[in-house]
């Protein structure tokens, strides 16, 4: 059983609105009581005697929160709560973060061979959701304001007319909030699709929160889109992996099938799903109806706070409000701006690791802490407080602002994603791949944005880039040589 595993106290009064939880914290109780003797997997049996307590509470969905027949229909019941709570008529819980959703949400919309409208800014995951789905994208590209470098959102106007030239394109793929926190016209984008007679898709990855508190924006279903992946992971308090995958199918009148959405669902999602990350879904669903606006209130004036007292520092920015595109940097994200100051955010980043405070970005321009309901006020003072002094320590002559490389590419589209994934490749220098078709796909982490992706051109723009923000000392992922002296290139011409 298992050794001195804490339950959960819920003090936040959780129980009895959370059929998952429920579900885990009688499970645990019978585990820890032996009660219950599991003949089931998972090998550990719940005994952190073996491995240590590295598996504690770790218990199935089969065979842990429900029977091995689902007898009790735990999980139905919660996904059909979050489904009210965002108003829509499907939803499935993905313990395989929000790249699972996004693939789901690409073998979903269209048929093999067909366009769709994609945003280039958006997650790896999506673009490899094409390979899959066998789509070709016809790329819309969000404007970079050149007064901060970021990205702003797609315009509506540019989706209508990638649409007018492409009749045959079955749905639009679009990213809102951008991983910078910025949040477009949503509704405009739903319009644009919808006259065309396809579904908008909307990767909301960063987005759990919104429309759960009057400060933040709706979210996207709210806004006309017909379906959203938000990882609960990310701004909401659940476990790592946790995502939910929320659609409005022609059961209520939308334009997408249940049923090929659940095929899509069922296609690469694991069929021994971790009862805790469900359970911790489930917990963070029913915290966002009881205690959303409260707690999201608290966070947006936390963040309001942090950006106070930032701005006031000589040479720092805040992104923050209304954008010259049209776009809002949302109220919960805190991104700062270092041209200005001179400073180096690598420099303020070991700065702050030093001091046992991490953060989600930070490159040459850009530090990007990650704010929740998870954070309290002092904490985040302390937060602010170090970066100030790093900033203080490491100021310097004032730069340009300049685009980070998953914000600038412009690719080319030499074959289809599935057609250059699939096809014989050969490994070359950087000088001879350029002129070549890419077979793999590159892109700094973070974001995760790809810079080149499989069926793109390599060009030497494209290398110049990637190598120059290598040497910032960003990660190169997914590359087959992350030292770009090679790269991965069709070999022959491939299927057009």
């Amino acid at each position: 059983m298992l050794d001195h595993e804490p339950l959960d106290d819920d003090p936040l009064g959780l129980r009895g609105d959370a059929p998952l939880l429920d579900a885990w914290l009688a499970a645990v109780r019978a585990a820890r009581d032996g009660t219950v003797l599991p003949f089931t997997t998972p090998g550990h049996k719940q005994r952190t005697g073996l491995v240590g307590t590295v598996v504690a509470g770790d218990l199935p969905l089969y065979g842990g929160l429900d029977t091995i027949r689902e007898t009790h229909g735990t999980l139905a019941e919660a996904q059909r709560r979050a489904a009210g709570l965002w108003g829509a008529d499907w939803c499935r819980f993905s313990v395989g973060g929000s790249t699972h959703g996004n693939q789901t949400l690409a073998l979903a919309v269209g048929r093999p061979g067909r366009p769709v409208v994609v945003s280039r800014t958006l997650h790896r995951s999506m673009l490899l959701g094409l390979v899959l789905a066998d789509l070709r994208p016809v790329w819309v590209h969000p404007p970079v304001d050149p007064a901060t470098g970021l990205p702003g959102a797609v315009d509506p106007a540019d989706v209508r007319a990638a649409l007018a030239d492409h009749p045959d394109a079955c749905a639009v793929l679009l990213g809102d909030p951008s991983y910078t926190g910025t949040s477009g016209d949503v509704t405009g984008q739903a319009t644009a699709a919808h006259d065309a007679g396809v579904p908008l898709i909307v990767d909301a990855a960063w987005g759990a929160h919104f429309g759960f508190h009057p400060a933040l924006p709706p979210h996207a279903l709210a806004a006309g889109a017909d379906a959203l992946v938000t990882s609960v992971h990310k701004l909401l308090p659940a476990a790592n992996q946790a995502s939910v995958v929320l659609a409005r199918t022609r059961r209520s009148g939308g334009l997408l099938d249940a049923d090929r959405l659940d095929r899509a669902f069922d296609a690469s999602h694991t069929t021994s799903p971790a009862g805790r990350i469900l359970a911790s879904i489930d917990a963070a669903r029913a915290l966002l109806a009881k205690h959303g606006v409260q707690r999201l209130g608290e966070l947006v004036e936390t963040v309001t706070r942090a950006r106070a007292r930032l701005a006031a520092v000589p040479g720092l920015q805040v992104a923050a409000g209304r954008r010259p595109d049209g776009g809002v940097v949302e109220a919960a994200r805190l991104v700062v701006l270092l041209a200005g100051s001179g400073a180096d955010g690598r420099l303020i980043e070991t700065d702050l690791l030093a001091a046992g405070l991490p953060v989600e970005l930070a490159d040459r321009d850009t530090v990007a802490p990650i704010l929740t309901i998870g954070d309290r006020p002092e904490d985040v003072d302390r937060l602010v407080t170090a970066l100030v002094a790093a900033v203080e320590r490491h100021r310097g002559t004032p730069r340009p602002v300049a685009a980070a490389a998953a914000w600038s590419v412009r690719p080319e589209q030499a074959m289809a994603p599935r057609a250059a994934f699939f096809a014989d490749h050969e490994t070359v220098d950087a000088a001879a791949a350029v002129g070549r078709v890419s077979a793999e796909l590159v892109a700094p982490y973070p974001p995760g944005v790809p810079v080149l992706a499989p069926g793109e051109v390599i060009t030497a723009d494209v290398v110049d880039l990637l190598r120059s923000t290598a040497a910032t000392g960003t990660r190169i992922a997914y590359a087959a040589d992350p030292g770009l002296a090679t790269f991965q290139v069709v070999t022959g011409t491939g299927e057009a």
